[in-house]
C-alpha cells in the first residue's frame, strides 16, 4: 500500500501508512488490525518537526476517509 498524504491547517504535509504487525516466513506482511474491531493502527508521519503519531482508523481509511477526516483525527491523536 502506497502512503497517502494530506496537508493541516498549518502546512505540515503527513504521510499515512497502515503499520504492520511482522513479517511472516513468506515475506508477507499483515496489517496491525486492533484487536477484537474492524480498525487497523496507522502511522501519520510528519514533514518537518511535529510528533509522528499513531491513529485507529477504520478498514479502508485510505480510500473512504477524506482529506477533512484525516486531519480531524491526526489532531486528535496528537493532543
Amino acid at each position: 500500500m502506497m502512503p497517502r498524504e494530506v496537508t493541516d491547517g498549518n502546512g505540515v504535509t503527513w504521510s499515512l501508512v497502515e503499520a504492520y504487525a511482522g513479517l511472516s516466513e513468506d515475506g508477507k506482511s499483515e496489517a496491525a488490525r486492533v484487536e477484537g474491531t474492524d480498525r487497523f493502527r496507522v502511522i501519520a508521519t510528519p514533514t518537518g518537526g511535529a510528533q509522528s503519531v499513531e491513529l485507529e482508523l477504520p478498514a479502508g481509511w485510505a480510500d473512504d476517509l477524506s482529506d477533512d477526516d484525516l486531519v480531524k483525527e491526526i489532531g486528535a491523536a496528537a493532543e
